[in-house]
């Protein structure tokens, strides 16, 4: 009798001390997007922030085009969720993504128009959304996609 508590006081100090330390409310957005250039090597470097990736395979995906990315610049914002938001000019797309072992990975693409290129596109953080400017137009965003009005009642 005495061995099964001893064992049962064991089983229950071990369960105790693998519970993870959570520290909420956390907010992971930056206050205003970085808009950065892509260096030559098709690198970004976010020196505000301490990020850098290679942009290449954004550009290509976004354009077709392997060379795209050179003398251009990605506009760049995390919302609170730690989802980062890309965007560069001459863009159809927003491309979301999120941390995944070191690497950025694509959550999601979300088409902002069909035909027209955007011009000169900006990000504003208005929590809990990320809104998206570009012409006189102007979205508001989520990690999931576009955000209706009547979606936001």
């Amino acid at each position: 009798m005495r061995h099964i508590i001893y064992v049962a006081l064991f089983v229950l100090a071990s369960f105790t001390g693998c519970s993870t330390l959570m520290l909420k409310p956390a907010d992971f957005s930056w206050p205003v997007e970085s808009v950065d250039k892509v260096a030559d090597n098709g690198n970004v470097e976010v020196a505000r922030y301490s990020i850098s990736f290679n942009a290449k395979d954004l550009f290509l995906k976004e354009t077709d085009d392997s060379l795209a990315y050179r003398n251009q610049q990605l506009n760049i914002i995390r919302n609170e969720k730690s989802f980062y938001f890309m965007v560069g000019n001459n863009f159809k797309n927003v491309y979301v993504f999120a941390i995944n072992d070191g690497t950025f990975k694509l959550n999601n693409q979300i088409q902002i128009t069909d035909t027209t290129k955007m011009q000169n596109p900006a990000f504003n953080q208005r929590p809990p959304y990320i809104q998206l400017v570009y012409g006189n137009q102007s979205v508001n965003l989520t990690e999931k996609g576009i955000v209706k009005e009547e979606d936001k009642k």
